[in-house]
């Protein structure tokens, strides 16, 4: 899933640097949501759209990379349906921070990066990491992103739009983890069994459509009907009545 979803970000942020796709239809803005027919599709590919140049390349890394591990290996996230709800989650808050603090962001993916670094790197306590050739502790690597952002021009405004990602992620983790392990509560967001039902539907239809359908039990290939009968050999079993043959001449 993982791959997947990079390479999405990938081709379809190259397509809008091109010029071969056109950017306003897949960046959020309410006015298109909230108007009949809504375009929902905002709601998710607002998420997938990168900066041009080194950001094409960078951004697509990171969200590979973070997202690979959470998926493959990760406790927290056992099911993919998990991680899909972390997803939803972190996505949907991001979006709500945005229409609160009132910044307007049209694109949401360096947010989701940081976000997705804030929660894979709080499972890394004690661990080192590397961002721009400085070895740090792996909590500090999200906090490293919002500070490189004061090299570059224009890095104030990205900055702010990550903080929308830090504060989804430590809702996520305090919400799933710290209030449940610390404060003597439940984890108040467990993933939603519906999330289960539809990965379980989607991938049984998935396999049913690359398998095709099953074959009837009990029949073999290159046997067809009236071509051999049960009793052997090429002729039918009425000719077998017929007694033994006489030969011509």
């Amino acid at each position: 899933m993982s791959r997947n979803i990079a390479t999405f970000a990938f081709v379809m942020s190259l397509g809008i640097v091109l010029g071969m796709v056109p950017s306003q239809y897949f960046i959020y803005h309410p006015f298109f949501i909230l108007r009949f027919p809504p375009q929902i599709w905002r709601l998710a590919t607002s998420f997938f759209i990168t900066g041009s140049g080194l950001g094409l390349v960078f951004d697509t890394y990171f969200l590979y990379s973070y997202l690979s591990q959470m998926e493959v290996g990760n406790p927290r996230f056992p099911r993919k349906e998990d991680l899909i709800w972390y997803l939803v989650f972190v996505c949907g808050v991001i979006l709500v921070a945005n229409h609160l603090v009132g910044f307007g962001f049209m694109m949401f993916l360096p947010a989701l990066i940081l976000a997705l670094s804030y929660t894979v790197t709080q499972d890394q306590r004690g661990a080192k990491v590397s961002y721009m050739f400085v070895t740090m502790p792996a909590q500090m690597m999200p906090y490293a992103m919002l500070a490189i952002n004061l090299l570059f021009p224009g890095g104030v405004e990205n900055m702010i739009l990550q903080f929308h990602g830090l504060f989804a992620g430590h809702l996520f983790d305090f919400l799933s983890r710290t209030w449940p392990q610390y404060g003597g509560g439940r984890n108040l967001i467990a993933t939603p069994a519906i999330f289960s039902r539809i990965v379980q539907s989607t991938e049984a239809l998935f396999q049913r459509g690359i398998g095709g359908p099953a074959r009837p039990a009990g029949r073999t290939l290159g046997r067809g009907t009236g071509a051999h009968t049960s009793s052997g050999g090429p002729l039918p079993d009425s000719w077998r009545t017929r007694g033994p043959g006489q030969r011509l001449g």
